[in-house]
């Protein structure tokens, strides 16, 4: 990207637009954006619903099978509403499934009753072409399961249908021979396989599956949408919020505090440098919050130290360029050349730091539970944004910067006022 000597004033005013909208919000006509005031709090921070559910219409206990299926329902539909604060716990003895999860953003009159409503219903597995039409559905299926396949060894799911969807698959499948049929259940889609040829014989196999364990959350899902009841909430209560609201306050406190030092430092310490940094930190916390808020990711209170870590790996990117600059400078090397250099020598450091965390919070995401969730999402976000507004943003200012004449003395860089005559 081609820098000019008035760059860095269009990026600020973008970084100050940006921070604005995270924490004011927009809401013009069409356009709805969530501020920070409309981010979805976790249990610990503003508390929730506690729900017990039980089979509806049923004379005996339901099995273990059929109430893991009623919990993957529910995961699934927690899920396709970003909640990620959340506990669900299977009672085998009583045939019980109970429930924990936050309130809405914004909401205000806490009633349990309408916040568990949707999720007492029994989930509707169908199968739908490419324009959404529903061809099949999923109480039409007999029974999914896991095999390896013996010529490629790897593993599939098979599904066997019923007379009527044996049928319907059949006619489905002849229509959409090398086109896409997509399993939803509810409105979430959890598989859009290719139809290879039409099947008429009450069994289809799908294959191209990326693990065993990929394979049989699959097939559970598809098992789970021919659940034979619905479930009922038997009783319901509201959580009071396990840390408190005043734990998110002390907490928001002590970020700012932190980030107010962190500034004043660097702007002491790398002067010109410290002033890009604390610009860059901005436009990275504002866009994690539009993150959490847009999508309504549940924020927890370690959802908000995963900022607060992504926040001081970003500062720790920023004092590495600026050692880096301030020692070109020192070389002899002018203000353009040691700013090109610092940022190319410093970025492999930066990008194998912020590397290792973003694995390391793509593997609590995948093995973690409940607000672990949520300080995997931000820790994860945070880093991502650090090459970013940490590297990207900031050079293309401080390039910028360094193209007007009164910014053009080395001591503006952080070199001691002695070395930079």
């Amino acid at each position: 990207m081609r820098t000019n000597k008035h760059m860095y004033i269009i990026v600020v005013l973008l970084i100050v637009c940006v921070a604005l909208v995270a924490y004011f919000g927009v809401n013009a006509g069409v356009i709805q954006i969530n501020g920070m005031n409309d981010i979805r709090f976790g249990i610990d921070i503003k508390g929730g619903v506690e729900a017990t559910y039980e089979a509806k219409d049923l004379d005996r206990i339901p099995t273990e099978t059929e109430l893991e299926s009623a919990r993957i329902i529910m995961e699934t539909r927690l899920d396709s509403q970003n909640i990620l604060d959340r506990e669900i716990t299977i009672d085998k003895t009583n045939g019980q499934i109970l429930i924990r999860f936050p309130w809405k953003s914004g909401e205000t009159d806490f009633n349990p009753q309408k916040a568990i409503a949707e999720l007492g219903e029994t989930a509707r597995l169908t199968f739908r072409d490419p324009d959404g039409n529903i061809l099949v559905e999923g109480k039409d299926v007999k029974e999914s399961i896991v095999q390896i396949d013996n010529k490629t060894g790897k593993p599939v799911v098979t599904l066997k249908f019923d007379s009527v969807g044996t049928k319907q698959f059949a006619d489905a499948t002849a229509k959409l021979v090398n086109q896409r049929i997509s399993i939803f259940m509810d409105e979430t889609m959890i598989s859009s396989p290719v139809v290879n040829e039409a099947i008429t014989g009450g069994e289809a196999i799908i294959s191209n599956m990326g693990s065993i364990e990929e394979a049989k959350a699959l097939s559970e899902k598809i098992n789970s949408g021919a659940l034979p009841f619905s479930l009922v909430s038997k009783n319901h209560s509201t959580i009071t919020p396990t840390l408190g609201i005043g734990a998110l306050d002390v907490m928001v406190k002590a970020c700012l505090v932190a980030f107010a030092f962190v500034g004043i430092f660097m702007l002491f310490y790398y002067r010109l440098l410290g002033a890009v940094a604390c610009f860059a930190l901005v436009l990275q916390v504002s866009v994690q919050l539009l993150a959490l808020s847009i999508p309504q990711i549940t924020l927890t209170l370690p959802g908000i130290a995963g900022i607060i870590l992504s926040m001081g790996m970003g500062v720790d990117a920023n004092v590495i360029i600026s050692e880096r600059i301030k020692e070109e400078l020192k070389d002899g090397k002018s203000i353009g050349s040691s700013i090109d250099s610092g940022y190319n020598k410093a970025f492999s450091a930066v990008f194998d730091g912020n590397l290792t965390s973003i694995i390391v919070a793509i593997i609590l995401m995948i093995f973690g539970t409940g607000s672990m969730l949520s300080f995997a999402y931000t820790l994860m976000v945070g880093c991502i944004l650090n090459f970013v507004s940490g590297v990207a943003i900031s050079r293309i200012i401080t390039k910028s910067l360094s193209m007007n004449k009164p910014l053009r003395n080395k001591s503006l860089y952080g070199v001691k006022f002695k070395e930079a005559i």
